[in-house]
This record gives structure tokens, C-alpha cells and sequence, in this order.
């Protein structure tokens, strides 16, 4: 067994926007620290991050407020946000723009006046979200990989992914690492720790995320113990390409497009979001969207490849070249003219709104580890609006950088169990060693089917009980996997890792959503189509013996708004509690 041992004061798994900028800050404040990135591709190549085509909200402009970006993030979320942690978003998310531009360098697409301009995103009531052409995520990620590779005090290590964390009663004290390079493990400890991995979207047949997530951080901080919270709510983009079999199905035409203008169609060449949502049609919010075509696709209504069609030919040419240069080029890469035709597209799984339970300082219930980003829960509530999703991270990974640097300032290192370690790198090794098993790729095709069909866009008592019946089935088929071959670089290997953290993930949405019975946000159920003011609750989950998932529903702190659902006088709706 090939293990290596590092020791560092403050360990980062992704680097992504949250796992970079919580690098920064921790930089920043304290130079001297010894920080490692753990990323599972390459640095400024890996997460979805730098895939951001759409923006940045924040308020810059006068006639605009931090309480309208705060009333439309909650309503958005449909009052299910933390509040605290909403409002934390709204607050700082100026703050880091300006950090963005004059500390690290990114350049926003300008006004005639020199100010940045912001466009248009669905389920906002101002034009507040700041972008570079519809490639912001590039700017961010270039500009942020270029100051991290210049600190001599910041070590990445490329191609590895964590394992799992290790513990020390209820301490998380560093973590066992696969160098995929070597195919040898590293046992980092650290004195604070930050899972900034991204989530699991990637568990449905279609959807947009970069290919490497997997839920890894959301899966070691489970079996450490962590709480987690709004798991059932998974957000489903409106716009993914259909590109056949190819991987490239399922990538974005960003939200801005229909912000602009552009419209929807179905198979009968009828503008469809007129039934279903008709005062903001193509402006209304994802899961509003999302859940519209899906309906229509499954009564019959898609197009031949089981989509629906995306209509820009009606905007000025030079106005799409100029403003979604990407997409234009994206589209043509695949075969399809964006500028003169209807492109067709499905909803795509693209967002986790739950996630790890953390405060406004990005502290979870582990002593020691800190999340930030997709793997951390509550800022959305049941719906993540466009343009927020950076935003969080890019906020929440500065706070989570600022507090592991007080965290550690009173921290030490703890000595790991060699114990401990031996039996972790036994179990994540069993499927090299298998003479016969299950195929993982086969695998994960009928785990992505199974959330599709079941634990999609809409939900059923009865699809939900089957699905996590067939979970079941799969979390057992999947510990029977075998990878051929040498350790290094070792695709079935990986995927057989994929698919143990994908199937943790999945049960956790799957349990969520059976628990939440009535329609909120991203998550439909046909048995119950309603929202109900009973169900303005959230949903938690901890870690029971033996595998078991401990669900309890847990009351909401109102602390700046009140939901119109519990009104009980004629106020003004979302008046300030």
C-alpha cells in the first residue's frame, strides 16, 4: 500500500470560485499559512465555475437595493432560504466585486460611461447581474488561477480527489487523498478544512455540470457526520443542448439569452410558456420554466429528439454575436445555427439548493471543517435564481478563507490513526483487486435513468418509493465493481469512487423529497401540486447507525421576512417581520 503523509494548516478540497477565493482570503490575512488545494483535474480547468456563462448579481446601481436583491432571492426561493445566509449573499456580494476587479484583476463588460453594465436574468426585479460577454466564469477562473499558481505559500495538487475525511472524535483532522497520478494515497492533516467540491447534478441522465463532480464533498462530510439540509430541492436549467449521445448534451445556453428576448417552443411550433406562466413567460424563474417543458415533452408536445426549441433568430445578429458570443460558438461546434434558427434543448440537471448546514461563517456541525459553495446548503431555499450561483460561492469562499485563519490561529495538528488509515485505503482499493464484478459505466447509465425518471423534475409517492428501492439495489451492485487495471489513472476506478458518493448524494434527495409532501420551488410532486404554509419548514437529515438517514423537519427563522403564506392580516406581501 503506497501512502504518503503531508501536513498543512488549512486543506481545500475543489478549486473551484468558493475553493480559490477561500485560498485567497486565508492568503490574504495570513501569509505564512500553509494551504493545499486539492483539485481533481487542473487548477483553473476543473468545476463549474469557470463554465459560468451568465453572471454575478450585485447591487451597484443606485436605483437599486440590497432589500430588492434580498426580497427576489427569497421569493426565488420560495422562503425556504436561511435568511441570515440570503442576506449575507446580497450584502457582501458587492464587496467581492469590487475585490474581484481591483485586487485580482477581472475586467466586467462596461457601460458608454465606464460603469459596469448588468443585464437582464429571469425572477429579478432590476437588471443586476454583472458579466464579461456570456464567458464571466472564465474571467473569474483565469484570474483567480493566475494569483494562486504566484503564492509559493499555496501548494496544489492536480489530479487527486479526497476519499474520505479523518476524524478524531468529533474533530475532522485532515483527509485521506488519491493521487491519481501516482495511484498512491496521501494522509493530509490540517488544522481546518473546507469541502468546496460542488454537488452531485451530474446523478441525472441530462445534465450541465463539469463531468469530474460527483458530490465528493458532499459524500466525505456525510460520512464524517454532517448535517445537511433542503437535499430534495435540485435545481433543473431550462435550456441544455441535445446533442445526441454525446457528452456535450445537457451544456447551457445561459440564462441571459431569454432575459434578452429569446424564445420557447415546443414540437408544434406553439409558444408554450403562455400556459403556464403567461405575465413573465420566457423571464419567469427555472424550476417554473423547467418544470413547463418537461410537461410538455411528456404530453406528447417535444420535438423529434424529446426536446423543445429555443428561438434567438428574431434578435439582431450583431446584438448576439456581441452579447452571447460563446453560445453562438457553441451551438455551431455542434451543428446548430443560434444567429437564424431554433435550437432545440431540454431541461438540464444543473444545481443542488441543499447542502451541507452551515452558519453566515461557513462553520458545519464538525469541529474543524468548513463548506462553502454548492456543497453548502440554505442561501437558496427551494430555488437558486441565475446569476446567484457565483455569487455564493465567490462570497462564501472569502468567508470561509477569513474563518479558517481565525480557526487555526488557535488550532493544532492532531495526530492520525494508523488504523484509521489502513482500513480506509483497504476498502476504496477492494475494486482493483475484484477478478470479476460489475461494470461501473454500465452502472452509472441506469443510476442516471433511474433519477430521471423518478426523482426528476416531477415526483411521485409512488416514484420516489421505487426509486429508493432501486438505489438500494445499485448501492449494493455498486460495491461489487471492479476497475482492470494499474491504480493510475484508472477510469473505472474513478468511477467506481463516482458512483459510492453519487449513490450517498442521491438517497439523500430521493428520502428528502418523499418526506416533503406537497410543490415548492424546484421540487414537484404530482401527488401534491400544491404549496402548503404547513410545509414552510426545512427539511434536515443526519447521518443513523448502520447507513440509516435520520430525517426531521425543522421550523424557519423568519428574521427579515415574512412568507405571504403565513400572513394573517391584509399586509403588504413580503412586508419586513
Amino acid at each position: 500500500m503506497n501512502l504518503e503523509y503531508l501536513d498543512t494548516d488549512i486543506l481545500i478540497f475543489g478549486a473551484g470560485g468558493a475553493g480559490l477565493l477561500a485560498a485567497v482570503h486565508a492568503h490574504e490575512r495570513s501569509p505564512r499559512l500553509r494551504i493545499v488545494v486539492v483539485v481533481k483535474g487542473l487548477m483553473g480547468q476543473s468545476g463549474c465555475t469557470r463554465m459560468v456563462q451568465g453572471g454575478y448579481n450585485a447591487v451597484l446601481n443606485s436605483a437599486d437595493s440590497l432589500e430588492n436583491h434580498f426580497y427576489d432571492t427569497v421569493k426565488g426561493g420560495a422562503y425556504l432560504n436561511d435568511q441570515e445566509l440570503a442576506w449575507t449573499l446580497v450584502e457582501d456580494a458587492p464587496k467581492r466585486i469590487l475585490e474581484l476587479e481591483n485586487r485580482l484583476g477581472c475586467i466586467f463588460d462596461r457601460n458608454d460611461d465606464g460603469t459596469i453594465h448588468q443585464k437582464a436574468f429571469a425572477g429579478q426585479s432590476f437588471d443586476r447581474t454583472i458579466h464579461k460577454g456570456d464567458l464571466t466564469g472564465i474571467e473569474i477562473m483565469s484570474n483567480l488561477r493566475d494569483y494562486i499558481l504566484e503564492q509559493e505559500e499555496i501548494f496544489v495538487l492536480e489530479d487527486a480527489r479526497g476519499l474520505d475525511l479523518l476524524l478524531s472524535e468529533s474533530r475532522i483532522i485532515g483527509a485521506l487523498v488519491l493521487n491519481m497520478r501516482t495511484g498512491g494515497f496521501l494522509v493530509v492533516r490540517s488544522k481546518a478544512t473546507l469541502v468546496a467540491t460542488g454537488a452531485a447534478a451530474t446523478m441525472y441522465k441530462i445534465s450541465s455540470p463539469s463531468l469530474e463532480k460527483s458530490g465528493d464533498g458532499m459524500a466525505m462530510a456525510w460520512r464524517a457526520g454532517a448535517a445537511f439540509a433542503d437535499m430534495e430541492m435540485v435545481q433543473f436549467h431550462p435550456t441544455g443542448l441535445l446533442v445526441g449521445n454525446s457528452i456535450a448534451t445537457g451544456g447551457l445556453l445561459e440564462e441571459g439569452l431569454r432575459g434578452a428576448g429569446a424564445r420557447l417552443f415546443n414540437g408544434r411550433n406553439e409558444r408554450y410558456m403562455s400556459l403556464y406562466d403567461p405575465a413573465r413567460m420566457e423571464r419567469a424563474t427555472r424550476d417554473v420554466i423547467s418544470r413547463s417543458s418537461y410537461l410538455e415533452i411528456a404530453a406528447g408536445r417535444g420535438t423529434e429528439h424529446g426536446g423543445v426549441l429555443i428561438d434567438a433568430s428574431h434578435l439582431d445578429e450583431e446584438f448576439l454575436l456581441r452579447n452571447f458570443p460563446g453560445m453562438v460558438e457553441r451551438c455551431r461546434t455542434y451543428g446548430f445555427d443560434l444567429l437564424h434558427h431554433p435550437v432545440e434543448v431540454s431541461p438540464s440537471a444543473h444545481y443542488q439548493m441543499g447542502g451541507i448546514c452551515i452558519d453566515v461563517n461557513c462553520h458545519t456541525n464538525l469541529e474543524a471543517l468548513f463548506a462553502a459553495g454548492e456543497d453548502a446548503g440554505g442561501v437558496h431555499g427551494a430555488n437558486r435564481l441565475g446569476g446567484n450561483g457565483v455569487a455564493d460561492s465567490i462570497v462564501y469562499g472569502a468567508r470561509a478563507g477569513d474563518s479558517m485563519v481565525e480557526y487555526v490561529a488557535a488550532s493544532r495538528l492532531y495526530e492520525v490513526s494508523p488504523t484509521q488509515i489502513r482500513k480506509l485505503a483497504e476498502e476504496w482499493s477492494q475494486s482493483l483487486v475484484r477478478s470479476e464484478g460489475e461494470n461501473p459505466f454500465g452502472l452509472r447509465r441506469e443510476f442516471e435513468s433511474l433519477m430521471w425518471e423518478k426523482v426528476g423534475i416531477v415526483r411521485s409517492e409512488q416514484g420516489l418509493h421505487e426509486a429508493l428501492a432501486g438505489l438500494a439495489e445499485l448501492r449494493e451492485r455498486t460495491r461489487r465493481v471492479k476497475a482492470v487495471g494499474e491504480p493510475v489513472f484508472n477510469s473505472e476506478w474513478g468511477e467506481a469512487i463516482n458512483l459510492a458518493n453519487l449513490a450517498i448524494v442521491a438517497e439523500m434527495v430521493a428520502h428528502s423529497a418523499l418526506c416533503r409532501r406537497e410543490s415548492r420551488g424546484a421540487h414537484y410532486r404530482s401527488d401534491f401540486p400544491q404549496s402548503s404554509p404547513q410545509w414552510l419548514k426545512r427539511i434536515h437529515l443526519r447521518p443513523g447507525g448502520n447507513g440509516a438517514m435520520k430525517l426531521s423537519v425543522l421550523p424557519i427563522e423568519w428574521t427579515r421576512l415574512t412568507p405571504p403564506e403565513l400572513s394573517t392580516s391584509q399586509a403588504r406581501e413580503g412586508g419586513y417581520a
